[in-house]
């Protein structure tokens, strides 16, 4: 099913995709409609254009394909499932992400995979190709948030106030050097073999994805960012 959206309403587009039932949808010349995908799933979405916000929000198993830039809250609150965007993102995408992951060819912008969680075997991943704006992983929680810094000249992969808050899960920056400015109660240190090993076949997809060179992607190192404990503010709250 093909639908065009120059001119429709978020609202009846939004039906005309639930209306095609587990049928592939192409939406051509979309421009801004808001909450396109939430809470679907067993369904495929390719969008040509840009998707407005809360793309995919609360997604549940269906997959999103976008040809071009997607707004802010892409995944909001999303299952499970797979958003791909061969453009670059808006604010808090992947906002309190519980499952499925978001790849994202180019940048985000501010505060990516603030509150982001997992549970079980549930373990939200979210990859950006290019850089990240500031408060990226803000009061993380769980899951897996990377960052390759591709295409910038600049060694920084993420604006300031990376990883504020931030409680579980873990952030992988590529970069020459270990990133500054980090918050006191977080702990940075180069990647292992084990994190190459859980990074590989993240990196193959993006690559995949992307048409990228998995040799070139993985030529510099990489920093994994991590809590300093599971409860690294106890100390304020609690007496000994």
């Amino acid at each position: 099913m093909t639908i065009d959206a120059q001119g429709l309403h978020f609202q009846p587009l939004n039906e005309a995709v639930r209306s095609a039932g587990s049928s592939p949808v192409v939406i051509e010349q979309c421009v801004g409609q808001r909450y396109i995908g939430s809470g679907l799933s067993e369904k495929t979405i390719e969008i040509n254009g840009t998707p407005g916000n809360a793309l995919g929000a609360y997604l549940d198993g269906a997959e999103i394909v976008v040809h071009g830039n997607a707004q802010d809250a892409t995944g909001d609150t999303m299952n499970e499932g797979t958003i791909c965007i061969h453009g670059s993102s808006g604010d808090a995408t992947g906002y309190a992400m519980r499952g499925g992951s978001i790849w994202v060819r180019g940048s985000i912008g501010y505060r990516g995979g603030i509150h982001m969680k997992e549970y079980r075997e549930k373990s939200p991943l979210l990859v950006v190709g290019e850089t990240a704006g500031s408060f990226l992983g803000e009061y993380q929680a769980g899951g897996t948030i990377v960052v390759l810094g591709l295409h910038c000249e600049a060694d920084k992969p993420v604006s300031n106030f990376c990883g504020m808050g931030m409680y579980g899960g873990r952030i992988y920056l590529r970069c020459r050097r270990p990133p500054s400015g980090l918050p006191d109660r977080l702990l940075c240190a180069e990647a292992d073999e084990e994190d190459r090993a859980f990074l590989r076949p993240i990196l193959t997809r993006f690559c995949e994805l992307f048409g990228e060179s998995l040799k070139d992607v993985e030529a510099l190192p990489f920093y994994r960012i991590t809590p300093d404990s599971r409860n690294p503010y106890k100390q304020l709250y609690v007496s000994n």
